[in-house]
């Protein structure tokens, strides 16, 4: 288990065992992969949207997630893993609607676009999977702003206020989070 998801971790450093707040390893494992299928949905998202066929339910189902790794609010493992199925479910759905040739002009589609229910049961999706510090630490920063923002966001949405402009930049930063030929710079501007 390595957690570092809320101000609580272990002497400010992350959380290897159990988590301070009572998290056992195999859901902060299943938050990391619930993530990581946000950001897979996201990629192909970005590219609906560009065609105009989102849907309102995507924008909901990554604020909904999002909300679902927060500290201290969901670790009932099942309802993470229903999510994490959901959100395969979605993603395809969402790939299935974006045109052919759009896809095939992506000749080497990254990690996150490719990850199955299978093979995400061994990706490295942890936040060490990233080598480099600096880069690892403003994945990490742009990570938590993302996940603020999604929480303000879940909140307004509850209260029947939405903004596009938002779920846009929201799917934009998980991309982002993804793409190694993003620099310190490019991180830093996000």
């Amino acid at each position: 288990m390595f957690c570092n998801q809320c101000q609580e971790t272990l002497n400010s450093q992350g959380c290897t065992k159990n988590g301070v707040c009572g998290k056992k390893g195999e859901v902060a494992d299943l938050q990391d992969r619930l993530l990581y299928v946000l950001k897979s949905i996201a990629f192909y998202n970005l590219k609906a949207r560009s065609e105009g066929l989102n849907e309102e339910a995507t924008d909901r189902f990554i604020l909904d997630s999002f909300f679902a790794t927060l500290t201290n609010t969901n670790f009932d493992r099942q309802a993470i893993e229903s999510l994490i199925i959901t959100g395969f479910n979605l993603r395809d759905a969402i790939r299935a609607q974006i045109p052919a040739d759009e896809l095939a002009a992506e000749k080497d589609l990254p990690a996150v676009a490719t990850v199955t229910p299978k093979s995400i049961e061994n990706a490295n999706v942890e936040v060490h999977s990233t080598h480099d510090e600096d880069i690892r630490s403003l994945r990490e920063l742009l990570t938590y702003g993302l996940k603020g923002m999604a929480a303000y966001s879940h909140h307004a949405y509850v209260l029947g206020y939405k903004d596009e402009a938002i779920f846009e930049f929201i799917e934009k930063g998980l991309v982002s989070i993804t793409d190694d030929s993003l620099g310190l710079q490019d991180l830093i501007e996000l």
